[in-house]
């Protein structure tokens, strides 16, 4: 019997191989799909640029089935609640009831495909279209403070428009921001959509945004967080759109319906501990209706501060300079209550203190479950100090007012992306308001509440004297 050596069953169990891999739909196995974490920003950003090219040639029903797994994945019962308690417990800010109703929201009522549409005109000269295309790759820069639901109202609307993301997420949000990338990048995997589409780096740096903000392959930037990050994409030589800082203040006049407005107001201060930066940050009502409006919100759940050593106590413990103190953003009430000696009552939400207005409660964006309230003469007094104490963010605003002539002069005069009259101010982002959601509103860019359509190039295409059928 003649013995054959291993060289040569090495060499036909190869040659077998390739060519049972070249018979149609016998292709040699490929890498399984990534989960979109890479170990650099230059690994990422290459990935999603090949991601993207493969997307140029996926329909537009390709495109909303994409968004679908995404929103779908978002809803799952159990993921809302793993986003909400992860980002609780990592980032130690906000509260998981708020942060599952806004996760929800965004998943819901931001754009998809549906935003995206073709203006056309038609004439003796022929027909020219102008078209929503995509840039391409898009670093996208997240904040601390609403990780997933910023995460989730991007990849819907920047995958809507045709574009693949790169994140760079706020290191103190990493890993619940991973989970979510994870979860977002098996479910497009499960609907047939390109592999990294949506993709992030392993350790978020400030190095490795400068790494995303510098890299060839990324076409626009969006920073969602302070004036410092907007500023840094504004100065990068891209695109950018900017979703900066607000200060947003609420004001109260003497023909507002008082128990009404306490309660929207305490709703909305408190929602999430005060985090997003729609959120009323300060209250300016009118002298002679600011006395109740303090007691109907000790009713919907406000501790009022009186004692102005307290008072001074909380300002030291929660401001610095012109600064809040990172400590004590999106804490609960009853925790920084605790930690200036008051026992708080039961159900309490948020503290309120009436101040001066020069007072740094005022001026500085706290964060936090702590409201100053100032007293003014006139709804026109009122409406100065808001322009004021806004800082010219052009964020948001809000007004409770039965006088329509008020509410014009507000909205004039302080010229803010948001305007919620007579509501809390959720309702300026969808949430018991009319219009969609996002948690990107780029203020300072003047984009607005961003949807699929602000992450998409305008193209105009003409054909001269052709398809003009009328």
């Amino acid at each position: 019997m003649t013995s054959i050596s291993p060289e040569v069953v090495r060499r036909v169990v190869e040659k077998v191989v390739r060519e049972v891999a070249a018979r149609p739909g016998m292709a040699e196995p490929t890498e399984t799909p990534s989960d979109g974490i890479f170990p650099d920003m230059d690994s990422a950003v290459t990935a999603a640029d090949t991601a993207w090219r493969q997307y140029l040639d996926c329909s537009m029903k390709d495109r909303a089935r994409f968004v679908k797994a995404v929103r779908d994945v978002a809803l799952v019962p159990e993921n809302l609640e793993r986003m909400a308690t992860g980002a609780v417990e990592e980032t130690g800010m906000g509260n998981v009831a708020d942060k599952i109703a806004k996760n929800r929201a965004v998943a819901e009522l931001t754009p998809g495909t549906e935003d995206l549409t073709t203006e056309a005109w038609s004439g003796d000269d022929g027909l020219t279209t102008v078209e929503i295309s995509p840039f391409g790759v898009i670093g996208a820069i997240t904040p601390t403070t609403n990780p997933t639901e910023t995460v989730i109202n991007n990849s819907i609307g920047m995958l809507a428009a045709g574009n693949a993301v790169v994140f760079s997420p706020h290191p103190r949000a990493t890993r619940i921001t991973h989970w979510l990338i994870r979860e977002i990048n098996r479910a497009l995997a499960e609907v047939g959509a390109p592999p990294n589409l949506v993709v992030t780096v392993a350790e978020p740096s400030i190095e490795n945004t400068n790494a995303m903000m510098q890299h060839k392959l990324v076409r626009l930037l969006v920073a969602t967080g302070g004036p410092a990050i907007v500023k840094a994409v504004l100065s990068s030589g891209k695109k950018a759109i900017g979703a900066g800082a607000g200060n947003p203040p609420c004001v109260v006049d003497a023909t507002a319906e008082i128990e009404k407005a306490a309660k929207h107001i305490v709703d909305g201060a408190s929602f999430d501990n005060n985090l997003p930066c729609t959120a009323e940050k300060e209250v300016i009502a009118v002298s002679c209706v600011a006395d109740l409006l303090k007691f109907e919100m000790t009713k919907h759940g406000a501790y009022e501060l009186r004692d102005p050593e307290l008072i001074a106590k909380l300002e030291a413990l929660v401001v610095n300079g012109r600064h809040a103190v990172t400590d004590w953003v999106g804490k609960d009430a009853a925790l920084i209550l605790r930690a200036i000696g008051v026992e708080p009552p039961a159900g309490v939400r948020l503290i309120i203190a009436e101040v001066p207005f020069e007072h740094p409660f005022v001026r500085v964006e706290l964060m936090m479950p702590v409201l100053p309230v100032v007293r003014a003469k006139d709804v026109a007094e009122a409406i100065d100090m808001a322009v004021i104490a806004e800082h010219g963010n052009r964020h948001t605003a809000i007004m409770h007012s039965t006088d329509v002539n008020a509410l014009t002069r507000m909205a004039k005069r302080i010229q803010t992306t948001i305007f919620v009259k007579n509501g809390p101010s959720y309702a300026g982002i969808g949430i018991g308001g009319e219009g969609f959601c996002s948690f990107t509103i780029a203020g300072p860019t003047g984009e607005g509440l961003t949807s699929a359509r602000t992450f998409a190039r305008r193209r105009r295409c003409v054909l001269v004297g052709g398809l003009n059928v009328r």
